[in-house]
């Protein structure tokens, strides 16, 4: 290829001066889905005012025993606060924690970000860390009881050939598979049932009903959504013989919209690099700007599968993945200790990632959204995030506070020399 068809199909000139011999960067983001870090300036607006997820779980921790007989055991974060987590938490709180995660300097360049888009939603957080702000509202179910249009719920019954549907309404998505789950066995009717977020989910059972007719399901239901603004159909699949023994699986799987305007990961493909996405991230993307797709379910598996990822990416790659068990499993269920217990085991494994780690590389360890499990309601909560910028490169700093997560997908796009994006200011790291 000569060098006009390079720039034909949009490389950059600094990624060709790259491949002349110097090695390319990496950028490896490691998202722990609604680890808030203290209520955003207009969280009251939200009826978030108070909210915070690390705070909480770290002071309930610090007074309360794990197990009958014990003496309470203080939340223990030494890699994560040696990368900035706690003097991230204090400085958008404005005070210190309840109790000390563990490390005594850090590693790594770090502050909090607060959010410009309307909700407090997977994809508005998302899209907005990758450069594109959610500036319009999204179509919510009102939480009444027969949430759903009926209009809607009628084409759901008749396009997907259907006894009828049960649920309909607001639901934890737990709670409602041991309410219903039963009845859906003997019936057959699917369940289907929303959240506080722009979403339609359905639960069914894998072998009862079976996966791909659920996933052909969403499909038809994601279609019939769009004249109402929905952000997402989610497929909610479950196993088991009884209400007591009924468990969700890690086959869930995301209908997205796609975000309206290029992300930070479409700019990196554009330039000619790659995106790994692991876990859900290329559901949330709708699967646009993503080159390799690591499928995972579990907070082992998704570390194994971010080490994989990792060890297989070249040079001029994001590897991007969400945890998202921290949200589903502790936060909407409001386990408070659970919760905590999951994020010393991501820390305590947090060191097999960074040994795989190359002297170019950048790490980042940010949320979406908060969802803390001591508030009320089983809901996400409008919080400030954390922002930790680590690698050989890095200057260890407190960094200015974000008025919007795009400045962190803008400082990501300058640190691997691709087309800024649409929104944000590019973050000092040297």
């Amino acid at each position: 290829m000569i060098l006009g068809e390079l720039f034909s199909v949009g490389v950059s000139s600094s990624l060709l001066l790259k491949k002349a011999g110097e090695e390319m960067a990496r950028t490896i983001i490691l998202l722990l889905d609604s680890f808030g870090i203290g209520y955003a300036h207009d969280a009251e607006a939200y009826g978030d005012k108070g909210a915070d997820t690390l705070g909480h779980i770290c002071g309930w921790m610090a007074k309360n025993p794990r197990r009958a007989g014990e003496a309470p055991k203080p939340l223990y974060l030494p890699h994560l606060a040696e990368h900035g987590l706690q003097a991230a938490a204090e400085l958008s709180r404005g005070e210190a924690l309840p109790a000390g995660l563990g490390a005594e300097h850090t590693i790594g360049a770090y502050t909090y970000a607060q959010e410009v888009s309307r909700g407090k939603d997977t994809l508005s957080g998302h899209w907005e860390i990758s450069g594109v702000p959610v500036k319009f509202d999204w179509g919510y179910f009102p939480d009444v009881p027969k949430c759903f249009p009926q209009e809607l719920v009628d084409a759901i019954i008749s396009q997907g050939n259907l006894p009828g549907v049960l649920g309909e309404c607001h639901a934890s998505g737990t709670e409602i598979i041991k309410e219903l789950g039963e009845e859906h066995v003997r019936s057959g009717k699917p369940i289907i049932y929303t959240s506080a977020d722009s979403v339609l989910q359905i639960a069914a059972h894998e072998e009862a009903f079976g996966l791909e007719r659920l996933y052909e399901l969403c499909k038809l239901a994601f279609k019939l959504v769009q004249p109402y603004n929905i952000a997402r159909v989610i497929a909610r699949p479950f196993v088991g013989t009884c209400a007591a023994d009924f468990t969700r699986t890690t086959n869930r799987h995301d209908y997205a919209v796609p975000a309206p305007q290029p992300t930070l990961l479409d700019k990196m493909v554009a330039a000619g690099g790659s995106v790994y996405a692991v876990g859900k991230i290329a559901d949330i993307f709708a699967h646009r700007g993503i080159t390799k797709h690591y499928a995972a379910g579990g907070l082992d598996k998704l570390i194994d599968a971010t080490k994989q990822a990792v060890a297989d990416a070249p040079d001029n790659t994001i590897v991007f993945t969400n945890f998202v068990d921290f949200d589903s499993s502790y936060g909407h269920r409001r386990d408070i200790q659970g919760y905590g217990e999951a994020l010393e085991y991501f820390d305590s494994r947090l060191p097999e990632i960074t040994a795989l780690l190359r002297p170019d590389d950048l790490l980042l360890m940010t949320a979406d959204h908060g969802n803390d499990p001591s508030w009320s309601g089983t809901d996400h909560t409008r919080e400030k995030i954390p922002v930790l910028f680590s690698g050989a490169g890095i200057e260890c700093k407190q960094l200015k506070p974000m008025q919007t997560f795009a400045d962190i997908g803008q400082t990501i796009a300058d640190y691997m020399k691709i087309e800024p994006t649409l929104t944000g200011t590019k973050a000092d790291l040297s």
